[in-house]
């Protein structure tokens, strides 16, 4: 199996492409080993002392790692256990795991409100997260209090060192070009 890399905005993170889908549908983040214990994939890739998060999307994987870690030292592993997972024919993620993304919070808002939830969750679906996930990331909705917008930031976004340019100049621009009403967007982690 032939897996490509790609460097992402931030520096400690790099982007895996195999030659297979990862996931059907949904995304993935595990920020440790006990949290990757619903996949077996990314409890193996957390056996490597230098990744600190693993992070699942379609047809990509994005690992962070370690400051005070080269990728030269730490890619030939890495690959080794994506190459010897794919090749064992077991599930990413165990079928009971909720993806990351499954809940949509929808349910706490009515009225004005909902509509403008609703069109940022179009927004961010058709728009910003495609173009997230080509720098190995995603961004999920959080809450929307007082106008203003709770994203987070996920896989190789989030700890990225341009992701307040993006957020502000980037997503919080075209909320608002499409949303009026929008006040603000932040991050919550």
């Amino acid at each position: 199996m032939f897996i490509q890399t790609e460097m992402t905005p931030n520096p400690s993170t790099l982007k895996f492409i195999p030659e297979t889908n990862v996931l059907e549908s949904g995304t993935y983040e595990f920020r440790n080993k006990e949290e990757a214990s619903a996949s077996k994939l990314a409890t193996n890739l957390f056996e490597n002392k230098a990744v600190t998060n693993v992070f699942f999307g379609k047809d990509f994987i994005t690992i962070t790692k370690k400051d005070g870690y080269e990728w030269e030292m730490i890619k030939p592993d890495i690959l080794s256990k994506i190459m010897n997972f794919f090749s064992s024919d077991a599930p990413v993620v165990e079928p009971t795991t909720k993806s990351s993304n499954s809940s949509d919070g929808i349910e706490d808002y009515a009225g004005d409100e909902l509509k403008i939830v609703k069109q940022i969750k179009v927004l961010l679906d058709e728009k910003i997260k495609p173009a997230v996930a080509q720098d190995g990331g995603d961004i999920n909705f959080v809450k929307l209090k007082d106008n203003i917008v709770f994203l987070e930031l996920r896989g190789a976004c989030a700890g990225c060192p341009s992701s307040t340019l993006t957020l502000k100049s980037g997503i919080e621009n075209m909320l608002k070009y499409y949303i009026p009403e929008i006040v603000s967007v932040e991050a919550v982690n």
